[in-house]
Formats: structure tokens, sequence, C-alpha cells
């Protein structure tokens, strides 16, 4: 009886740690996933351009530059990129293109996008065909789902973040006016 309670207990603590390790790694991961989508904001132009096709596939199989292949890590070389294969001007290329906006892309329509190299950040008009709606919703994949709680608990943590830097720059700023308040008394 003493020997199980002493088992569950370790056991309940592995987990628990295994827990907070996750979460403080996870929120790592995501602020630095945060300060890549700025650079990329940061670094975008705009282009006009024609989507010839889209298909999700495999990041070795895209077709993309060689030395994209070799600068990605090998555990996404397999994973499954949304990728639009464009033409800009005379050029053809296969461009990657971020999740949340490449169900937006119509194929074999004009775009006017956002191009960070050879990343997709964001749609600023579409021309030529639209989309049509469909007459029957269909029914949302587990993929799907996951992706829109994924945006929803990122936007959640972005305006998190932002309160936290307002609530530390206020606590400085009264600080600071404490500060001055007593080397103008003594």
């Amino acid at each position: 009886m003493n020997t199980t309670l002493i088992v569950t207990l370790i056991i309940l603590v592995v987990v628990i740690g295994i827990f907070v390790a996750l979460y403080f790694v996870g929120n790592k991961m995501q602020k630095k996933q945060m300060a890549q989508k700025e650079q990329l904001a940061e670094a975008a132009q705009q282009t006009s351009m024609l989507i010839i096709d889209k298909k999700v596939m495999k990041l070795k199989e895209a077709g993309l530059p060689k030395a994209v292949l070799e600068q990605a890590p090998k555990r996404y070389q397999n994973a499954k990129v949304p990728i639009v294969k464009v033409k800009i001007g005379p050029q053809i290329t296969n461009m990657i293109c971020d999740e949340a906006i490449f169900d937006e892309l119509p194929v074999k329509g004009e775009v006017k996008a956002m191009v960070s190299g050879i990343y997709i950040v964001g749609v600023k008009s579409i021309r030529g065909k639209k989309k049509v709606t469909e007459e029957q919703p269909r029914k949302k994949g587990f993929r799907e789902k996951v992706r829109k709680k994924q945006r929803e608990f990122q936007k959640e943590f972005e305006q998190e973040e932002r309160t936290r830097k307002e609530e530390k720059e206020a606590k400085a700023e009264q600080k600071a006016k404490k500060e001055k308040a007593k080397k103008i008394t003594h």
C-alpha cells in the first residue's frame, strides 16, 4: 500500500514537471514566432502576381530553390506547407504562402500581395475570377479547427503581451515621477 502511494506521487510529480516545462517552452516558441512575423512584415513588399496553381505539399516536392531546402531544418522538409505557383512579370516561381490567407487566394486570378522573399505574407486586393461561394457550407476538418484555435490563442497572447508592456511602461513612469519628486524634496 505504501509503495503504490509513493510510486503514484512520483509519477504525478513527473507529469506535473513535464506540463510546466511544456508551458515554458511553448511560451518561448510563441514569442519567437511573433518576432519572426514582425520581421517578415517589415521586409514585405507589395507585388502584383498571377496565381497559376495552389497546393499543400511537402517542402521537398515543392520545387523551391536549393538554398531554401538547405536552410530548412530536416524535420520541416517532410512537413506539408501551402505552396502557390505564381507568375510575377515574365517569371514563374513557386512560393510559400501563409496558411491564414491560403484559402483566400483565387486560382487563375490576379492578386496584389505583400511578399517577403519567397513567402506570401498578405493579400491587398484580388482581381479577376472571384471564388464562388458554395451553397452548402462544407464541414470543417480537424486541421482547420486547430488552425482557427491557434489563431485565436495567438491573438489573445499578443493582446496580453501588449497589456504587460503597457503596464511595465506605466510603472516605470510612476517610479520615475516618484524619484523625481524625491530629488526635488531633498
